[in-house]
């Protein structure tokens, strides 16, 4: 036998490139059977991934055929969903309904004069000609008319005209009309908010959320309000009439809660219905308090002397001359009703003297005066949730004249909400809160709070407040067991670059109650006439205060305030508690 023979041609070496890719393929000492079988299943798994994202899509697709899905591209905007908007107490402000559009796809059009005539038969208000650009045009999709009745979307379907079709879409509507029409804002054709709170929810994401498509009625919470809906139809009622009774050009309120910074109620009359948009273009109807800017006139006299008694340097025991005009230059100052002898601060307060104010600011200086008002946030624009806000006017160059004229309100122009939330700090015992109109609490005020003036200048502004009501300029706003304090304003108007002797702008603020502050209240009327019940004034007294009373009588049971009796004078309850307190 012989032995095997060796091969005649040994096996050629494997080239190197070859190695180079089963080793980046399958790697060393790996089972290729294994490595293919677990490639399958990846591949598989992939495929069934792909079938399941598109039968969710169809299923979506059936599920909601009118939504945001099933618009086609390039088409116009379409109204989108909105959240609702409630109140405190979860009554619907605005909400969504759907309502039938109708569109045309001018391409598929057989006979435009007929599709013409037979449209413009069931909706009569259809322009002729631009309905017949519409459906000439070389468009795939355009608009014919928005949001149209179901009586004419049945008239039309019966016609079967082809290229004409429906689509359902979001209608923004508002139950309440007017009530909080400057809150809440409204919405154009598209669903898309152009004011108020309408705006900032936009502004806060929800146009994000449109373009991403996710937007939709199942995915949005309701938005809830500071506003308290009862309250707000209250003020509101008790403004119109109001302006009917002293003929005045417009009248304006708001209510706030100083622990929190929280709108319960803001009007602004004349307002609009938030249904019809368009009323809002005209400039008569603009917020009043967020929008314009006013010299508050001596509703700011609280300002200047929370001022002096934080100061420190000024107590309730000092006196003031107010025995005649306090000549400045060329300018005198003069009192309403000149008592001609020397004040105490209570007495400057009470008989709201121009004279005694303004020694009070003098005393303290220019910078001083400018700094505490910048603290209070009275320089500075305020900003709120409502896009709506103005710029306050500053006086360029801030001489001791202009402080002088500041510390009675003339001369300074602000927002009278920013003005409230200024006075909001000297009642709640120090805090300067940001106003809001969303709810919160006060907690996440305090979270955000900052002092401004000590507790004790606070309480003595409340003794101030509560005295002035006793037995100052605004004793028309007693309201028994509410204990009410306020400070009456009365300011004339710049008209042509001078101020007016015959238009005023009055206000009222007032707090409630007193000792306790659960509530501040303004109430503006803007050029208030002379009437036989006012004795031939138009001043803060005879107009605002006497409305003031009459709206805190109708909110403080709404606000669930118990009506406190037999309370003593702020003299025994305010102040007396003040000097227990030290």
């Amino acid at each position: 036998m012989h032995a095997a023979s060796e091969p005649a041609h040994p096996p050629a070496a494997e080239p190197s490139r070859r190695r180079l890719m089963r080793a980046l393929l399958y790697g060393h000492g790996v089972d290729r059977a294994a490595k293919a079988k677990a490639r399958l299943g990846l591949a598989i798994a992939m495929f069934a991934l792909g079938y399941g994202v598109i039968a969710t899509r169809l299923i979506m697709f059936a599920a909601a055929p009118e939504s945001h899905l099933t618009r086609r591209a390039g088409a116009d905007a379409v109204a989108t969903a909105r959240p609702d908007i409630l109140d405190r107490n979860g009554d619907i402000l605005a909400t969504d309904v759907r309502m039938p559009s109708l569109f045309a796809e001018p391409y598929r059009i057989i006979d435009i004069d007929d599709a013409v005539e037979h449209l413009t038969a069931v909706m009569p208000d259809l322009e002729v000609a631009e309905l017949r650009e519409r459906l000439s045009s070389k468009r795939r999709f355009a608009w014919l008319k928005r949001e149209i009745t179901p009586q004419q979307r049945a008239a039309i379907h019966r016609l079967g005209l082809p290229g004409i079709g429906f689509m359902t879409e979001n209608k923004r509507v508002y139950p309440n009309g007017v009530a909080g029409a400057h809150v809440i804002g409204h919405v154009d054709i598209d669903n898309q908010g152009i004011a108020g709170i309408e705006k900032w929810l936009d502004r806060s994401g929800l146009a994000d959320l449109h373009m991403a498509g996710l937007a939709t009625d199942r995915l949005q919470k309701p938005v809830e309000l500071s506003i308290d809906l009862r309250v707000q139809h209250a003020l509101r009622d008790e403004l119109v009439k109001a302006r009917v009774k002293y003929k005045a050009k417009a009248s304006a309120g708001l209510v706030l809660d100083p622990r929190s910074g929280e709108v319960i109620a803001m009007v602004s009359v004349p307002d609009y219905d938030a249904n019809n948009p368009r009323e809002a273009l005209d400039p008569t109807r603009i917020n009043r308090l967020t929008t314009g800017v006013f010299e508050m006139g001596s509703t700011f006299k609280a300002l200047t002397l929370g001022m002096a008694l934080d100061s420190g340097k000024i107590s309730l025991r000092d006196s003031f001359d107010a025995r005649g005009p306090l000549q400045y230059g060329k300018f005198a100052i003069h009192d309403f009703h000149p008592q001609n002898r020397i004040l105490t601060v209570p007495e400057v307060f009470t008989y709201s003297s121009n004279i005694g104010t303004a020694r009070m600011a003098l005393k303290l200086g220019v910078e001083h005066h400018k700094a505490f008002l910048r603290k209070m946030g009275q320089l500075d624009r305020l900003r709120t949730e409502l896009p709506e806000s103005a710029e306050p006017l500053v006086p360029r160059n801030w001489s001791e004249l202009n402080t002088v004229t500041i510390a009675f309100g003339h001369g300074l122009s602000v927002a009278p909400l920013q003005a409230m939330m200024a006075l909001g700090a000297l009642m709640n015992g120090g805090y300067l809160i940001p106003p809001t109109f969303r709810k919160r609490s006060q907690q996440e005020a305090m979270a955000i709070a900052t002092r401004v003036v000590k507790p004790e200048t606070s309480e003595k502004m409340r003794y101030l407040m509560r005295l002035n009501v006793e037995k100052g300029t605004a004793t028309k706003a007693e309201v028994g067991g509410y204990y009410v304090g306020g400070k009456t304003g009365t300011a004339e108007k710049v008209v042509a670059g001078r101020y007016s002797k015959t238009k005023v702008l009055t206000s009222f603020t007032a707090v409630l109650p007193a000792d306790q502050p659960r509530y501040i209240v303004l109430i503006m009327l803007d050029e208030p006439q002379p009437i036989p019940e006012t004795h031939g004034y138009a001043t803060s007294g005879w107009n605002a205060v006497p409305v003031g009373g009459a709206v805190i009588a109708r909110i403080a049971p709404l606000l669930g305030l118990e009506p406190r009796f037999d309370l003593p004078s702020s003299d025994n309850l305010i102040l007396a508690s003040l000097s227990e307190s030290r």
